[in-house]
């Protein structure tokens, strides 16, 4: 374990990929060992230090980024450990590209993973994963099999599936552990040959991609777009392709109609250099015969992240997200079309969907919406800077009237920490949140473990209702076989706002917190 105090130490960490809130943590601390961590998390206990834990600092909303206390940087937590050839056993600080490196020579793969594949496993078994294959493998916290995990006040444990803790740390958001090795499912390598498709019309394209994946007709899919211009449905066959009725328009049609529409809209010529440009600089990236080989993509993770990441967005990660019932799917894509056009002249929108199993207890308060269908939807919107400065106000502004229509649709988010913790409460409502934010309490007495994230600490309630006395016992916890025994005595709550119990947080300030 390696503890730093100096301020250049800290100066790396002072801020994340959205760069929109900024904080120097007291210390930063670099675990080498699960024993590291459970250290670190006894002593903060004990003189109630907040610890804001790190991986690959790929948030967007201030997560991993903290102005008090001890930053608990977990990369140094990096190895594949074993491998049976159905599982293996990583480490959290490990980066999903590191992951699949190691597993190739094995020829083996993950079974999903985020896009950006430069996040460590831990974080994405935290908040979700999503990857082009999810709507037939599901999120990547589903693909975590055991977990060890070393709880709030310190202690190292181990739980599988079908335990209670496990499926409070997934999905989780480090509220309830700090995950520090994971057994994931892998499965055999396969290329895989790559189609793309254009549309004219978002819904029609997003039916197109409903209905593949109602079959399982493909094994990856997603849409991307170049502001709403370009539509693409992308399928990845590991087999041979197949051919599909879809309701695409022909490249040439496509052009064709584009032009039709410049020469109506003559103040919109500009947009003709940008859409070319793009052109001429993603698709020869994308047939690199370092990983293209017959016509198969022989490495994924490159066109599938680092490719989508460098031609897709800017320096800051502003990708404000909605996650939605099959119902509400193209509702929401295209209101959040109105909403980009507001804010940027150009854009682009990532679409996929995600299967879920069943009703399990780490959906309840995560990016997977409660819906009966086997899957749900997804929705990031980027805007493409193309080099203009905006201010962090007008980011935020943008998030926030993404995240409106969520509230206004029913649906759920995958960032909702950090910045935009006050939409929590009006998102899953009063009742999940003080029994989520009940089971922090019990496991986690001092409040100390990535607080201020999801939920007020106590003494942040207690200065916006002087009047409520918050904790008049000590809570405790237990494990018993792998089953997380908590209890609590009832007491009152606040919301995310500092309001009084029970009433509703109002919407974000168009402003950036610098404190998280």
């Amino acid at each position: 374990m390696l503890i730093r105090t100096d301020r250049a130490a800290r100066a790396c960490y002072r801020t994340d990929g959205g760069q929109i809130v900024y904080g120097f943590a007291d210390s930063v601390v670099h675990v080498r060992a699960p024993e590291d961590v459970a250290e670190v998390l006894r002593a903060a206990q004990r003189d109630r230090i907040p610890v804001t834990c790190r991986g690959g600092g790929l948030t967007t909303g201030g997560e991993s980024v903290t102005a008090h206390g001890i930053l608990l940087d977990l990369k140094g937590l990096s190895r594949l450990l074993e491998c049976d050839g159905r599982t293996a056993w990583v480490e959290a600080g490990i980066t999903w590209h590191h992951v699949a490196e190691a597993l190739r020579p094995l020829g083996l793969d993950y079974t999903s993973a985020p896009l950006n594949m430069l996040s460590t496993v831990g974080g994405t078994l935290g908040v979700g994963g999503i990857d082009v294959n999810s709507p037939r493998h599901g999120c990547s916290a589903d693909q975590a099999v055991e977990l060890e995990v070393v709880t709030p006040t310190g202690d190292i444990v181990r739980v599988k599936e079908g335990d209670d803790y496990l499926e409070r740390v997934l999905l989780g958001y480090g509220q309830f552990g700090v995950i520090t090795k994971a057994r994931i499912k892998v499965r055999p390598y396969r290329p895989m040959t790559v189609r793309h498709f254009l549309y004219t019309d978002i819904g029609v394209a997003l039916s197109d991609m409903m209905r593949l994946v109602e079959r399982d007709a493909v094994d990856a899919c997603a849409i991307l777009t170049l502001c709403d211009d370009v539509i693409a449905l992308i399928l990845g066959f590991e087999d041979e392709p197949q051919d599909f009725a879809l309701r695409h328009t022909p490249e040439p049609l496509v052009y064709a109609r584009l032009a039709a529409s410049f020469a109506k809209r003559p103040w919109r010529l500009g947009d003709i250099g940008f859409l070319m440009r793009r052109k001429a600089d993603l698709l020869p990236a994308l047939h690199d015969p370092l990983f293209m080989q017959d016509e198969a993509v022989h490495d994924r993770t490159v066109v599938f992240s680092r490719l989508i990441w460098r031609y897709w967005g800017g320096p800051e990660i502003v990708i404000p997200d909605l996650a939605i019932t099959k119902a509400d799917f193209e509702s929401a894509a295209r209101r959040g079309i109105d909403v980009c056009k507001k804010y940027f002249p150009y854009f682009t929108l990532y679409a996929v969907m995600i299967r879920k199993f069943g009703h399990r207890p780490r959906y309840e308060m995560s990016a997977i919406p409660a819906t009966g269908d086997e899957h749900v939807c997804g929705i990031e919107f980027s805007p493409l800077v193309e080099g203009v400065r905006y201010s962090r106000d007008h980011f935020q502004s943008f998030k926030n009237a993404i995240y409106d229509i969520g509230l206004e649709l029913g649906g759920s988010y995958y960032r909702f920490g950090g910045v935009m913790k006050p939409y929590i409460r009006r998102m899953f409502g009063d009742e999940m949140v003080n029994r989520h934010r009940a089971m922090k309490q019990a496991l986690d007495p001092a409040f100390i473990l990535n607080r201020d994230v999801i939920f007020d600490p106590p003494e942040a309630c207690n200065e916006a209702s002087p009047g409520t006395k918050l904790h008049a016992a000590t809570p405790s916890v237990s494990f018993a076989g792998g089953q997380l025994r908590w209890w609590r005595p009832q007491t009152a709550e606040c919301d995310p706002s500092g309001a009084s119990p029970g009433k509703v947080a109002s919407s974000p300030q168009n402003t950036a917190s610098g404190d998280v």
